[in-house]
């Protein structure tokens, strides 16, 4: 093999070892018939790859760590609640869109358009929102890559984990609008699940906020010890607008195809240590503290300086955390919260 062709292989190769994230020991799925394909949308929490290497932290170092053992694109140590539900459903992970060209023999299990700093408005991330991520998969369809037929043994999952309202704090002076906006974020997802499931798609889950006051980077200043009540008062009304919606969109559609993946509930069996991971007492120190943080409040998990030095720190073993940074959660804490009951209960509806 010549030159040219033997490093092409090698790089197909790789990205097969990238995005190949399954289920070895992830999960136990349901027995019988059930969906073959599954489409992601949405952001950090769900993407496994889809961020430009350029601007995403994902891609270096600590990042996958624990699984693939090198960057691949997740945000965490690990597998992230795709791979989980993947698992689920006894499928492979779906490949990002970003590597569809590349991957097109995986396109057969779904894909993921999640990208992540996203959500269903434009955010300070020059990356696709939910609506660019919706169109992708509607291009496709007009290509005749998937087929509305096909799409009716597929299922959805649709992260949204409060990307928006960073990027309301961010460009607003006054928070006195907020409630007002969080209002905004639900109408508009509610339009963009209806979009999906005019696609096609059969079942359509939809993450609730997960208790934003408890990221760490939200209880640093509390010593890790002690999660904002003020930002999950209004995690609140998010969830309440959220079951709402659904709600309405099933009566709409006269269905069941929309449900609640209730992860505030799920996070908060964790963080007190109650009917999360069955199999196995719950051993996580500190709940609230991560794993992987910056030297300094000048630098993040993954930061380097000038010449290379890193300038985070990391845990001796991740396994012992909830939370990998300050937002996101480790592979062993995905796991812990697709483990509780609230989460598996949810998921039986997609079957």
């Amino acid at each position: 093999m010549d030159t040219p062709n033997l490093l092409a292989s090698l790089f197909f190769f790789f990205l097969l070892s990238l995005f190949s994230g399954h289920q070895q020991q992830v999960v136990e799925g349901s027995s019988g018939l059930g969906p073959k394909m599954l489409f992601v949308f949405g952001d950090s929490y769900a993407d496994t790859g889809n961020n430009r290497k350029a601007l995403a932290s994902s891609w270096k170092l600590p990042y996958g760590i624990t699984f693939p053992g090198k960057p691949a694109g997740r945000f965490s140590d690990g597998r992230v609640l795709t791979d989980y539900l993947a698992g689920y459903l006894r499928i492979k992970t779906p490949i990002p869109y970003r590597w569809r060209k590349q991957l097109g023999g995986r396109v057969k299990y779904g894909m993921n358009f999640a990208y992540g700093g996203t959500g269903v408005f434009d955010t300070l991330v020059p990356e696709p929102n939910m609506s660019t991520q919706i169109d992708f998969l509607q291009q496709l369809l007009n290509d005749s890559v998937y087929s509305k037929r096909a799409l009716k043994t597929s299922v959805a999952l649709v992260s949204l984990a409060g990307n928006d309202y960073s990027n309301y704090l961010a460009t607003n002076a006054s928070a006195a609008g907020f409630p007002a906006f969080i209002g905004s974020v639900v109408n508009q997802l509610k339009v963009n699940l209806k979009r999906i499931h005019n696609t096609g798609v059969r079942k359509i889950a939809v993450s609730a906020l997960q208790p934003l006051g408890c990221l760490p980077r939200s209880t640093a200043l509390l010593a890790f010890e002690q999660c904002n009540g003020t930002e999950n008062s209004l995690v609140d009304l998010h969830n309440q607008l959220l079951v709402q919606a659904v709600n309405e969109l099933n009566k709409e559609t006269n269905s069941s195809s929309f449900l609640v993946l209730d992860l505030y509930n799920a996070f908060w069996n964790v963080f007190n240590q109650k009917e999360a991971r069955p199999a196995s007492p719950p051993t996580f120190e500190n709940p609230l503290e991560p794993c992987c943080v910056g030297v300094s409040a000048a630098f993040s998990c993954g930061s380097v300086d000038e010449n290379g030095v890193k300038k985070y720190t990391v845990c001796l073993n991740p396994r012992s955390k909830f939370f990998w940074d300050t937002v996101h959660p480790t592979e062993e804490g995905w796991r812990a919260v697709y483990s509780t009951p609230v989460v598996q209960n949810s998921l039986k509806q997609l079957w």
